[in-house]
């Protein structure tokens, strides 16, 4: 029996394990729609292709699978390219097919004819159009284990309409290792040396990228952080060293006789290793998957780099587990560290509950917080200012959040991803700016039944912007950064399927996150807010 491209390719999604595709039709992918019919793979459709990546993004971020989104050619295509910024720099392994033009008519003015696999090859790790339906599992293949290994990372496949309709008698479907990205292991005598090195020092600091920013990857730190006594401080925010969740981390940074990046690039939010963020004489030791970040981080600290090694962060921090060991001397430098991470002002306690006047950022971030913990949800954190007091007040917990790409409009589209990872209760805090992005995507949750609860912060204005003319340029200065006053966003929520409350009184914060929960329904709950700063944790 004959074979279309189009059910080779998901003989190759099915032999990955693939049950679940984000997706927005379009003309380009039909045959694959067609051919997913009793594939016992999920379609989840959405109303922009940003928003399909998006949610393939937090999907992988909490199955620790390769996330799947299906776009259309041409426009669908470029729409959705814009999204593997934020899983690129989140180091999120993603797949984004999308349909194309077939190779016949290439060069001729096909419908919708760009060059796609250079349009996404910048912000991804491979990118390349299919050539032959008998080889589409391949490709699937291909495409996996180049997303998995490593860094992770998203991976871009075009789909050709006229390789998707080809028929074939028979196509090759990998065997499931085929599927998986190989290691890049931290072998056991660099192991031993990153161990003594550590061992040796007096203040060593052990720093994570964000592809441990994980379920697995939190549980791996904190295997390490038994073996070594040391906590593992992870980084992905965009802020750097002004990420709240970070505590007084700067404060320690800077006092650190060696730092060991495990997988962490040496980059902005370092500070690229410069004094005073820490010490002209820290030394450096650098475990990273990408010789040519090696080779910055050579440039960037010079002799002060003792140790470099090719190794991908899972694989180090197994390694480093197996042959690490407490240094009774390192204790007190161990629990400074941790209660730099956890250090906040004492003051906040009396910006929680019901404080007299509007409703400030800190307080939603309390009560926020407090909601999290007391439902056990999935956290997603979304947009500037408001969001860095989401980050802030919470801890612990699953979380995802906008990752070191800094892009805001996340928060609905990770949401629904996270819900359709975790049939649990999920909570996304996110501005009013954030929330333009994709409000449409309640109705994708609506009709999908991934109920999740959306809080937003409503200061009626791009705040982090608007921050940055204040502090810059005066307040004489500060314009366009304003949004209309009093939109109820909530109304959008119940008009598409779902629950929406308005809060104006701090009082009415915690009833009405639980009723949001309760509904059982895609709710947004507005709280008119008067926004402040991002905090700045200093003691």
């Amino acid at each position: 029996m004959a074979l279309r491209g189009a059910d080779v390719l998901v003989k190759g999604l099915r032999a990955a394990g693939v049950t679940r595709i984000f997706t927005l039709s379009g003309n380009h992918i039909m045959e694959v729609f067609d051919a997913l019919v009793g594939s016992g793979i999920e379609l989840v459709h959405t109303r922009h292709e940003a928003a399909a990546v998006h949610m393939a993004d937090a999907y992988a971020r909490l199955t620790g699978q390769v996330g799947v989104a299906m776009v259309t050619g041409g426009q669908g295509h470029a729409n959705a390219t814009a999204a593997l910024c934020s899983a690129l720099a989140g180091e999120v392994p993603v797949l984004l097919l999308s349909g194309h033009a077939p190779l016949a008519d290439l060069g001729n003015g096909a419908f919708q004819e760009l060059p796609q696999a250079e349009l996404a090859a910048p912000i991804s790790k491979a990118a390349w159009a299919a050539q032959t339906a008998a080889g589409l599992a391949q490709d699937v293949a291909r495409a996996f284990g180049i997303a998995l290994a490593g860094r992770p990372g998203p991976v871009h496949l075009s789909l050709p309409t006229d390789v998707l309709e080809a028929e074939v008698e028979a196509a090759p479907v990998p065997e499931a290792a085929a599927f998986a990205g190989r290691p890049m292991s931290l072998g056991a005598p660099s192991a031993l040396l990153v161990a003594q090195a550590v061992a040796a020092a007096a203040r060593p600091l052990l720093i994570a990228p964000p592809a441990l920013c994980t379920p697995t990857g939190f549980a791996a730190m904190a295997k390490l952080e038994a073996a070594s006594g040391l906590p593992v401080v992870p980084m992905q925010s965009p802020r750097g060293l002004a990420d709240p969740s970070l505590g007084a981390f700067p404060e320690v940074l800077a006092e650190a006789d060696l730092v060991v990046l495990v997988g962490k690039p040496l980059d902005f939010t370092l500070k690229f290793g410069r004094s005073p963020a820490t010490a002209a004489t820290c030394r450096w030791i650098v475990l990273e998957p990408e010789g040519a970040l090696v080779a910055r981080a050579q440039r960037l600290v010079g002799d002060r780099l003792v140790l470099a090694a090719v190794a991908d962060a899972a694989s180090s921090i197994a390694a480093l587990s197996s042959v690490m060991q407490p240094v009774a001397a390192q204790g007190g430098w161990a629990d400074r560290v941790r209660q730099a991470v956890a250090w906040r002002p004492a003051d906040w306690a009396a910006l929680a509950g019901a404080p007299a006047g509007p409703i400030r950022s800190a307080t939603l971030g309390l009560a926020v917080a407090e909601a999290v913990a007391t439902q056990d949800a999935t956290f997603v954190c979304d947009g500037g200012e408001i969001g860095q007091w989401g980050l802030a007040t919470m801890r612990g917990g699953r979380r995802i959040v906008n990752g070191v790409a800094g892009a805001i409009g996340v928060g609905i589209p990770f949401a629904i991803g996270a819900r359709a990872a975790l049939p649990r209760p999920t909570l996304a805090l996110m501005g009013d700016g954030s929330f333009g992005f994709h409000m449409a995507e309640l109705d994708t949750a609506a009709r999908h039944g991934l109920p999740f609860v959306a809080v937003i912060g409503n200061d009626s204005r791009w705040n982090a912007e608007h921050q940055i003319q204040l502090r810059d340029y005066g307040a004489n200065r500060a314009h366009g950064c304003e949004l209309a006053s009093g939109t109820r966003y909530d109304m959008i929520a119940t008009a598409l399927g779902g629950h929406g409350e308005q809060v104006t009184d701090a009082r009415e914060l915690a009833p009405a996150l639980a009723r949001a929960f309760a509904s059982g329904r895609p709710a947004v709950v507005n709280v008119v807010l008067d926004g402040q700063p991002a905090p700045t944790l200093r003691r």
